[in-house]
């Protein structure tokens, strides 16, 4: 499906994604935020860390324009690894955790996605313990939305239908790993069977990278992936973003499409496999 088509297309399931901090939501699920946006179908980001009045915030709004989810959705809780990023917060990490998942149930009840995409049990990509503690508590929060006596000041029970985590498996960290590793990073990936949706996003690639350059404080530091993504060529930026990997971590299981690509069962068509 291209972006030409996608506008005449049935609409895609709506989809709320749910990231540790201001530019996961690009990086991680761009291209399908996207995708799913120029369907017609409803989409929203959900943002853990740094407050909404940071300069952070303002970047995170250009970035999810970008993508067509709305005006962010900032819970404020301060970055584990920078101080200022939300003063007078407590760290996400150190919030309790029953405050971090009624906070993400507001907002699913808020928004009544389909799906629900957030990181991956490693805090994809890098171990942040933001993203860990992101991943923990909407999980938590997926099952909880649903439960009328589990946050009632939250507002109407609401269940979404799927829950992904953006990954990587070890045959699709590619070039990404050798960008990471140059500065002392290292990429966290799974194993192949764990992945049950490669979806290919080439199409959504330059709206992906804008949003990813809207994250400018990261750009200009030189360590950040959106930094060392801005600074490579073209074709190998490419190679890194037109492909993005997801696990369903809900009951459901993928099913075949007509076509023999593997789709997520409740997510539609457009969430097609990358060749094997």
């Amino acid at each position: 499906m291209t972006p030409a088509r996608a506008a005449s297309a049935p609409s895609l399931p709506s989809l709320l994604g749910v990231f540790g901090h201001p530019d996961d939501e690009s990086l991680l699920a761009g291209g399908v935020l996207a995708q799913h946006a120029a369907a017609g179908a409803a989409t929203a980001v959900v943002t853990a860390t740094w407050a909404p009045e940071s300069h952070r915030a303002a970047e995170l709004a250009d970035a999810t324009a970008a993508l067509g989810a709305g005006k962010p959705r900032m819970l404020g809780f301060a970055d584990a690894r920078v101080a200022d990023s939300a003063p007078g917060r407590s760290r996400l990490c150190d919030a309790p955790l029953d405050e971090v998942v009624g906070a993400i149930v507001e907002h699913i009840r808020a928004v009544r996605p389909h799906g629900v995409i957030t990181h991956d049990a490693y805090g994809q990509l890098t171990g942040h313990p933001d993203h860990l503690r992101t991943h923990q508590a909407t999980l938590l929060a997926f099952h909880a939305a649903a439960l009328e006596h589990h946050y009632p000041q939250a507002g109407a029970p609401w269940r979404p239908a799927a829950l992904y985590a953006a990954t990587h498996p070890h045959s699709g960290v590619g070039r990404l790993g050798a960008v990471l590793a140059a500065v002392g990073k290292r990429a966290l990936s799974v194993p192949d069977e764990h992945v049950t949706a490669r979806v290919d996003v080439s199409a959504w690639s330059q709206q992906k990278m804008a949003a990813i350059s809207a994250h400018r404080s990261e750009v200009a530091r030189e360590r950040s992936l959106p930094g060392i993504l801005t600074r490579l060529p073209p074709p190998e930026r490419e190679s890194i973003i037109g492909t993005e990997y997801y696990t369903r971590l809900d009951a459901g299981r993928p099913r075949a499409a007509r076509c023999g690509c593997v789709v997520g069962h409740d997510l539609g068509d457009g969430w097609e496999a990358g060749r094997r």
